[in-house]
């Protein structure tokens, strides 16, 4: 307790060292980091567009069409990545806008509404991805299970016996797993790259409360 005591009254003697920051100035810090970080979740998902549609056009050979094709599933794909690509855009234009709302603000006020739109987006962009994932995924297994010739040889030798069930609590199992690790390392990187960008993001709303208050 002594040593606390010390302490304050070492602080008062030298408060007056100290550089005094005004509110205004706490305000313009916080603006320009705020601006800042929503310029980069901006940059960060088209560079993220960007990588996804080099992957897709160095997988989507012959032989993976030849394979949508004979699971009857090639229009449901194409009309998927149509839908993904408006959303995708969408959520960029968002972002841009966000980001221009967030440089253009002049008020404490207007500056953590705009944070916290900005934090819902990236929630809503994060989450639709995922279940985008998902639903393509689900898709190409139920496709898999209904038309492809190899595994539907595999599982007709499993019908009729003791193995079927056991058989196929496998398979959905793999399936399970395969998918769970997946969408966990998409999920991870969501959660380091935006993650990081928010939990800055909210730490300047936090302070902008302080200053609101």
């Amino acid at each position: 307790m002594e040593e606390l005591d010390l302490l304050k009254r070492d602080w008062k003697k030298n408060e007056h060292s100290f550089p005094k920051i005004t509110e205004q100035e706490i305000y313009a810090m916080l603006h320009k980091k705020s601006s800042s970080i929503v310029k980069w979740i901006f940059i960060i998902s088209i560079l993220e567009m960007i990588a996804w549609s080099l992957i897709s056009l160095c997988t989507a050979d012959e032989n993976y069409l030849k394979t949508l094709e004979s699971y009857h599933i090639k229009s449901l794909i194409n009309t998927f990545t149509v839908i993904n690509y408006i959303v995708i855009f969408t959520f960029i234009f968002l972002f841009y806008r966000n980001f221009k709302s967030i440089n253009t603000t002049d008020s404490v006020k207007s500056l953590m509404k705009s944070i916290l739109k900005t934090r819902k987006t990236v929630q809503y962009y994060i989450w639709y991805n995922l279940v985008m994932i998902g639903i393509i995924f689900i898709t190409m297994m139920v496709a898999t299970f209904i038309y492809d010739e190899k595994f539907n040889r595999m599982s007709g030798q499993f019908e009729g016996n003791d193995q079927s069930l056991l058989f196929w609590m496998m398979i959905i199992g793999f399936s399970v797993i395969f998918f769970s690790i997946f969408v966990g390392i998409i999920w991870l990187f969501y959660r380091l790259i935006y993650g990081y960008l928010l939990r800055r993001l909210y730490k300047n709303y936090e302070e902008l409360k302080k200053i609101d208050l």
